[in-house]
C-alpha cells in the first residue's frame, strides 16, 4: 500500500507540472487574409426611382359651340398628326360664313359707291356747284364705307375660322385616351375637355436628388473627385418593374432651377426614345444616370466592410502587424466590392477574413487575401449588383 501511494503521488505531481507548462505556453497568433488597398477610378453611377410622363400632352377642346355629329377615331389607339377626331355639325356655321361672305359683298359695294360720288363732287368744289359740306360728307362716307368693309372681313374671317373648326383634327401623333363626349351631345367652345393626346416617343423619365446630394455632387466636381461628362451630356438607363432592362439610353435634360421645399430634392428630367411603346405614362422605373466617373476611390471586397455601433467600420493591420477598429464612408457597391470614400489611405492593409480570431490591438499574421472565383455559385463577386448611393 505505502508504494501505491508514493506512486499516486509522483503521478500527481507531473501532472501539475504538465499543466503548469500548457499555461505557460502563449497561444498562437491567429492568421488573417488581407489587401493592401490602393485608389481606383470606377463608374460612377448614382440610381433613382423615376416615373414616366408623356413628353406631350395634348388636351382636345372645340374651339365652337355645337352638336358633335361623328367621332372618327378608335379610343385607346395611335392617331397621327393631322387624323380627324370629330366633327360639329356645320350647317349653322355655314350659313354664318355664307352670311359673312354677303356682308363683305355688300361693304364692297359701298366703298366703290362712296369713292364714285366723291370723285363726283371735288370738282363741282371748284365750280362753286356744290358746297365745302357735300365734299366732307362725301369724304366721310368713304372712310365709313371702307371701315365696314374691315369690320365684315374680320366678321368673314371669324366665320371661317368657325367653320373650319367644326371638323376637329389632332394637332400631334400620340395615342389617344377614351372620349368624354359622344354624337348627339352638345359642346361648349373652349370648355368642355373632349379627349387627352399622349406622345409617348420620346418619353420623359422625371426623378428627384435629395438636396445633400446635388451639393455634395457639385463639391466633387469641382475638386475633380468626379470627371467625365458633364451635367447636359450625362445619359441614363433604366430597369423596369420585371427587372428588364430598358434596351435604349436616355440623355439627361432638365434640372430643376429649385428645391421642392416640402421634400428637400431637387427634381430633374431623362429623355428616352421610345419608338417600340414599351413605356407608357405612370410607369415606376430604376434610373440609373451613366456618363461620370470617380477618382480616388478605394474598393474593398463586400464582406471586408462590417457594421459597427455608429456605420459601417473595418478591421486594418498596422505597422507592428497588430489589429484595430477604423469608421469608414462606405458609398456604394459594384460586383462584390465596397466603395470607401473616407477612411482608409493608399498602402494600408485591411482584413477580408479570420474576423472571429482577432480582437483590436491583437496581433495577427497577415497573408493575401485570395479573390473566390466569380462564376462559383454562392461567391461574393456575384452576390450583390450595383446600389445606388
Amino acid at each position: 500500500m505505502g508504494y501505491i501511494a508514493a506512486l499516486l503521488v509522483l503521478v500527481a505531481m507531473g501532472w501539475a507540472g504538465c499543466k503548469q507548462e500548457a499555461a505557460s505556453k502563449p497561444p498562437p497568433i491567429p492568421e488573417v487574409s488581407v489587401i493592401t488597398v490602393s485608389p481606383d477610378t470606377m463608374p460612377d453611377e448614382p440610381e433613382f426611382i423615376g416615373q414616366t410622363e408623356a413628353s406631350r400632352l395634348v388636351e382636345i377642346r372645340s374651339q365652337v359651340t355645337g352638336l358633335l355629329k361623328k367621332r372618327f377615331f378608335v379610343e385607346g389607339r395611335n392617331v397621327k398628326q393631322g387624323d380627324r377626331l370629330y366633327q360639329i355639325d356645320p350647317i349653322p356655321f355655314k350659313a354664318a360664313l355664307g352670311s359673312a361672305n354677303a356682308k363683305v359683298s355688300q361693304a364692297k359695294a359701298r366703298v366703290v359707291q362712296a369713292k364714285q360720288d366723291l370723285a363726283r363732287v371735288k370738282p363741282l368744289l371748284a365750280e362753286q356747284a356744290v358746297s365745302q359740306k357735300d365734299v366732307d360728307d362725301a369724304i366721310a362716307e368713304e372712310l365709313s364705307a371702307n371701315a365696314a368693309l374691315e369690320g365684315a372681313q374680320a366678321d368673314l374671317i371669324k366665320a371661317q375660322f368657325d367653320m373650319d373648326n367644326t371638323l376637329i383634327t389632332a394637332p400631334i401623333s400620340g395615342i389617344i385616351e377614351r372620349s368624354g363626349y359622344y354624337e348627339g351631345r352638345l359642346v361648349s367652345a373652349q370648355t368642355d375637355l373632349l379627349t387627352t393626346i399622349h406622345q409617348v416617343d420620346p418619353m420623359y423619365v422625371n426623378a428627384s436628388a435629395p438636396e445633400t446630394f446635388v451639393l455634395k455632387r457639385f463639391r466633387d466636381r469641382a475638386t475633380k473627385r468626379i470627371q467625365g461628362a458633364t451635367l447636359y451630356e450625362l445619359r441614363g438607363a433604366i430597369t423596369l418593374m420585371d427587372n428588364s432592362i430598358y434596351s435604349h439610353e436616355g440623355k439627361f435634360d432638365v434640372l430643376e432651377v429649385g428645391v421642392r421645399s416640402a421634400t428637400g430634392t431637387r427634381d430633374f428630367r431623362v429623355t428616352f426614345p421610345n419608338p417600340d411603346r414599351v413605356l407608357f405614362p405612370g410607369q415606376f422605373v430604376k434610373l440609373r444616370i451613366l456618363g461620370a466617373v470617380r477618382t480616388g476611390v478605394i474598393l474593398v471586397p463586400q464582406g471586408a466592410v462590417q457594421q459597427g455601433p455608429k456605420g459601417p467600420i473595418v478591421f486594418v493591420v498596422g505597422a507592428d502587424n497588430k489589429v484595430e477598429i477604423r469608421p469608414v464612408q462606405a458609398t456604394s457597391w459594384r460586383g462584390g466590392q465596397w466603395s470607401i470614400e473616407d477612411g482608409l489611405h493608399e498602402g494600408e492593409q485591411v482584413v477580408v477574413e479570420g474576423f472571429h480570431m482577432i480582437a483590436p490591438g491583437a496581433p495577427v499574421t497577415t497573408v493575401p487575401y485570395k479573390k473566390p472565383d466569380s462564376a462559383a455559385p454562392g461567391s461574393t463577386a456575384a452576390a450583390k449588383p450595383e446600389q445606388a448611393e
